[in-house]
Order: structure tokens, then sequence, then C-alpha cells
């Protein structure tokens, strides 16, 4: 990400500052409860906050949830780092529970605890670790949820109320120390861990994941890859023997396929909202356990695949799956540049439709690109993590189309002459809508912020 900063959702037709879309933004909400309305200026502007943690606009507070390095009040060990995607799920009397990823990679600071069984490879140092919460949104427990697994990333909700992680790794074992192959998503129940275990649902594929979402009409699984090198990551889908078969269920099997998009063999060259492509086609993927070659290099036949730089948040909402592209740089082998986009595919109408696009401006205190994790709020709009250089913020974006910044992060990773700050992650909503729960990735950080949402 540049220095200069971005205004992200301009159209590629708009001049100047200012935000564009083609009507294709009020469909990300059809049939969702952000159909209710939200000013059209967000929540006012950002409060320094005199702790130097979190700004938040006037009126919304925060409570810090949970801190890389402080105890687990498990007793299992410390909270480990590098907090990323998340969800969280209703528990009885109020409660809520989370499940938070821990993108930990071999060099981590704080590896998350081998636990009997919840350990997939005892040199594996990612996982996760699930919360417990009151009403009022303090803690009652924190445990390992799974460890074992390796670099983390994001993830999605099953409809059965479990969290599918995602490893965004290729590792295989011997790599990196690993005793076992990685690149697998994993299920976890946030109530119950041992109940999933630490078993690969090696069917959906062995490849760098990224997020997934579920069609919950259909059972359909849809995954992100997010690979680093061209050609870049594909979009999948993952047809389930059992579909909707509730906690478990996954490890039945099922096949998974790749999308084509006829004559469009990477995405970054449509540039356009709206720009819609009729007959989207799903391909097997040969060999879904990659044990030679990595899944999106594979041979799909004279027509291919189609891939994209960055493939990072999924999400289902209302009819359709969406996901985001984070950029797309030329000179890292995409066949184009963008700043971001959002893509919604249709599996009825077999339509894949790009329906935002991040472009640039030069204000440094609105959005920057490379959108990431991205979830619906309930009172209207989306929440975006942004991932890039500078400071980091959680973006909202209204119905109407206006982005306002919800969060800014204060903590500073640099030095007071070159300040870094960490990004922002898993932000994620209570399921009574009143509380939005977001991570810090470094210093690894759990926030609960509250305040008038329904303003």
């Amino acid at each position: 990400m540049s220095a200069s900063r971005r205004q992200v959702l301009a159209s590629t037709s708009a001049v100047g500052a200012g935000i564009v879309f083609t009507g294709a933004l009020s469909e990300l909400f059809a049939g969702t409860a952000a159909a209710r309305s939200l000013g059209r200026t967000g929540y006012g502007p950002l409060v320094p906050d005199p702790d130097g943690l979190l700004d938040l606009p006037k009126g919304f507070r925060y409570r810090v949830l949970s801190r890389e390095g402080a105890p687990l009040r498990s007793g299992e060990g410390p909270v480990p780092s590098n907090h990323d995607g998340m969800a969280a799920f209703a528990g009885r009397g109020g409660r809520t529970h989370l499940v938070r990823n821990h993108e930990n990679r071999p060099t981590a600071k704080i590896r998350v605890p081998a636990v009997e069984g919840l350990t997939y490879d005892p040199e594996g140092h990612g996982g996760c670790t699930a919360l417990e919460l009151d009403s009022r949104n303090r803690v009652l427990s924190e445990r390992v949820a799974i460890a074992g697994t390796a670099v983390n990333c994001a993830g999605g909700r099953s409809p059965w109320g479990t969290w599918l992680t995602c490893e965004e790794t290729e590792d295989r074992a011997g790599d990196n120390g690993h005793t076992k192959d990685h690149g697998f998503i994993f299920e976890v129940h946030p109530t119950d861990p041992h109940r999933t275990g630490a078993v690969p649902l090696t069917a959906m594929g062995r490849f760098q994941h990224e997020a997934i979402a579920i069609d919950p009409r259909t059972g359909v699984v849809y995954e992100t890859e997010d690979a680093f090198l061209k050609p870049f990551g594909l979009f999948y889908r993952f047809l389930p023997h059992k579909p909707l078969g509730g906690v478990g269920s996954l490890r039945a099997g099922g096949r998974l396929q790749a999308m084509r998009v006829p004559g469009v063999p990477d995405l970054s060259t449509v540039q356009e909202t709206g720009a819609s492509f009729d007959g989207v086609e799903w391909v097997d993927v040969p060999d879904p356990l990659a044990a030679t070659t990595p899944t999106r290099l594979q041979d799909y036949g004279p027509g291919g695949v189609t891939h994209a730089q960055k493939l990072e948040g999924c999400y289902w909402g209302g009819t359709c799956v969406y996901f985001v592209s984070s950029f797309a740089h030329s000179a890292e082998g995409s066949a184009a540049d963008h700043f971001g986009q959002i893509w919604r595919y249709d599996p009825h109408r077999r339509r894949l439709t790009l329906v935002i696009v991040f472009g640039p401006d030069t204000d440094v205190q609105l959005p920057g690109e490379s959108p990431d994790n991205i979830c619906l709020a309930p009172s209207g709009g989306l929440m975006v993590c942004e991932d890039g250089n500078g400071a980091q913020h959680v973006f909202g974006v209204t119905r109407a189309g206006e982005v306002y910044a919800m969060a800014r992060g204060r903590q500073n990773i640099g030095t007071p002459e070159k300040p870094e700050w960490g990004e922002f992650a898993g932000v994620t909503f209570s399921p009574d809508g009143e509380t939005m729960y977001v991570n810090c990735y470094t210093p690894g950080t759990t926030f609960a912020v509250t305040g008038p949402w329904h303003r």
C-alpha cells in the first residue's frame, strides 16, 4: 500500500474525490438486517483515545477483552500472538462466545499452547482461542480451541454454529519444522472444542486458504485462496456429500471445484463496477490434496480457470456470496492493477458481478486501499478492516455509499520517528448487534466496541 493512502469505493469513471457506485451497493444488503437505515455521515469524527489504544466516534467506548502475553484464564499458557479472523456466537443467558484465529508461523512471538486432544501438529504454532463473555462483555473464560495448526488467517462460520478456521500455507511435513502437511480447513466448536478436535477437512483442499462462506440453502461452501506468487489464487466451491449436516458433517467429504469465468483468465482485467459475466463454470480440482502440484497450478483443461491476486474476505449475503480481492499489482504478475474489488457470485443465475471498485484519491484521512476482513453491520452497511501501510482503520460503508472511519488503531509498533500500526482483523458483531468485536493483529488485542449503533 502506498504511503499516500487511498479513498475506497470510487468507481473507475469517477473524477477527483468522492465515492461513486453504479447501483450495485444496495444489493450487498438485500435480505439482511442491514436493510435498515444509517445516517449518511456515519457516527462523526474519531475522538483521540487518552489511553492510546483505540480512537472511536463520540458516544462509543471500548473494552479490552484480551491481549497477547497475558495469561489465558484456562491456565493453558499465555494469550498467543497475531490475532486474526474471528466470529461471535450466541450463548445461553445473553452470553457470547468468540472464536479467534492466531496467524502464527514458526517465527511467532507466542505460539498457541499445545493441548491434549486439540493439537494437530505439535510443531504447528497457530490455532484458535475461544472466549466466553457475559452480557456486559466481561470475560468469563478464555481457552485454547485448536492448536498445532499453522498460519490461521481467516475462515467463516457454519450455519450450524461452528467456526471453520483456514490455514494460509502450503507447508508440508518437514517444511519449517512441521511434522504434518498443512494448508487445510478445520472445524472448531465455540463451546466444546473437544467435540470437533483437530481434524483436517482434507476434501476441502490443501492450499493457502483465506476465508469461506456457506450457502445456507444448499450447504455449498465457497473458499478463497490468498496465494502469494503468480499464478495467483482461485475461487473455489466445495460440494459436500452431507450438505448442512451439522457438526462434523464436512468430514464426510465432497467435491472441490475451481471457478472458470469464460474469457476472463484474471479478474484484475475487469475494472468497471457493474460488469457481469453469465455462464460461470466450475471445474473439478484434479488433486485437492495437492500431492505434487499446488491446486492453482493443476491442469484444468483447455479453458483453464480464473485467477485473482490477493483473494481475502468471503461472506454470504442475501442469495449470493461475496468475496474480496484486496489489490492487484501488475509489477507482481497480475494482468492489471487495482486498489481493491468486491465481487458477487449468484449461484442461481451462475452470474459473477464486480460490485465495488476501490479507487485512488489523496486524502490521507480517508480509507486506504487493500480491504481485507469484511462483515455486514446490523445498523446498515459494511465494516471493512484495512490492511496496509500508515494509520490503520476499521471503515464503515453506509447503504448510501459513503465511507466513514469507525475506529483507528493507536498502538505504535514502530518508533516515534517512524510510527507503524498493526492492521485490524476479524471484525464481527454480537448476535444482538449491540457490540462490534475486532482484533488488532499486532500487538494482539481483542476489543469490544459498544455505543449508539442504531443512531
